[in-house]
């Protein structure tokens, strides 16, 4: 069965690339490629710097996890660079290549087994990141959904409209809410673990959950920033309405096992923001993706290639140092 999904999912992401990229073309067909360069033209060098200032916010968050992950398992020892440059690779390629295909667990062994970890605390590790993600998008959902209901009623059309009722919106914000303040209580009080058929939620220690309850957020108000800052003044809704866009756009992406969400991000964010001109909104979503996205993916690039590198050269130099035999040269003829 496992075996199956690993072909289902990646068919089911390229079958919404597909469908998404359609219902977009319809949504965009009457902007010319003229519009969106000259949107991109009308963003500020300023505008630029903020939105890169974003970019190192949310893949800096992005290493605190990692961190978090690693004192979770009592391991000290890996130093901050380190950390940080496999947390910024891990999410570099696992981010355009789909977490459904690539998850990040194969570079994190990778790397994490050269410093002494076993199978098993990396996938403690993998599995502690990604709860700490879907934390953060709890938290903020919540306090999103809590303190602006109304936000929901821009995705009509795309949601049922019980969901988009303010009321209904607020209720489901508290109850995330709740969910965060069960988990918090259960760290502080040492509750058992939860489980729940193959899953198994283990309370950290108080220390890890307080890291986890600051970090968790901060990636994604810092993703949010990227495409904040790039957005023009005539149009722009405020900070608060493009975190709430971001995240259902950037869920229903992951959700939608898309590589990249490319094509389910921009369909939703686009159509939930109807009063800013749509040829700006692009180029701000296009500016994310080049911060957010690519500039990482080709740094991510040579950070494989070179850890590999170093890897295999290292390997080399243990092998002829224990004078193990190598292959004997090709002889005459």
């Amino acid at each position: 069965m496992k075996s199956k999904l690993e072909y289902v999912w990646p068919v089911i992401g390229l079958l919404a690339v597909v469908f998404s990229g359609w219902l977009l073309f319809k949504e965009m067909r009457a902007i010319s490629a003229r519009d969106i360069v000259a949107s991109l033209e009308a963003i500020t060098p300023t505008q630029y710097l903020l939105a890169a200032l974003s970019t190192l916010v949310a893949y800096a968050a992005l290493a605190w996890y990692d961190r978090i992950a690693l004192l979770h398992l009592g391991v000290r020892h890996i130093s901050w660079v380190f950390v940080a440059m496999c947390s910024f690779t891990t999410y570099a390629l696992s981010h355009n290549i789909g977490a459904s295909v690539f998850s990040g667990a194969m570079v994190r062994y990778r790397a994490y087994s050269s410093k002494g970890l076993s199978t098993g605390q990396v996938a403690v590790l993998v599995a502690l990141c990604s709860f700490t993600f879907g934390l953060g998008t709890i938290l903020l959902g919540g306090l999103v959904l809590t303190l602006e209901p109304q936000v929901m009623a821009r995705l009509d059309g795309l949601l049922p409209d019980f969901l988009t009722n303010a009321t209904t919106a607020r209720l489901i914000g508290l109850g995330l809410l709740g969910f965060v303040a069960l988990y918090t209580i259960g760290s502080i009080l040492g509750f058992k673990p939860l489980v729940i058929r193959t899953f198994r939620l283990e309370y950290p220690r108080p220390g890890i959950a307080l890291r986890q309850l600051f970090a968790a957020p901060l990636e994604l108000l810092g993703a949010a920033g990227i495409i904040y800052f790039a957005l023009p003044e005539a149009g722009n809704p405020g900070y608060w309405v493009v975190l709430a866009v971001f995240l259902a756009s950037f869920s229903a992406a992951l959700i939608s096992h898309a590589p990249g969400g490319l094509g389910v991000f921009e369909l939703i964010f686009i159509t939930a923001m109807p009063d800013a001109p749509k040829a700006q909104v692009l180029a701000a979503l296009l500016i994310f993706r080049l911060f957010y996205l690519l500039i990482p993916l080709a740094f991510g690039l040579v950070v494989v290639l070179s850890f590999e590198r170093n890897r295999l050269a290292k390997a080399l130099r243990e092998n002829v140092g224990t004078g193990a035999p190598q292959p004997p040269a090709p002889g005459p003829g």
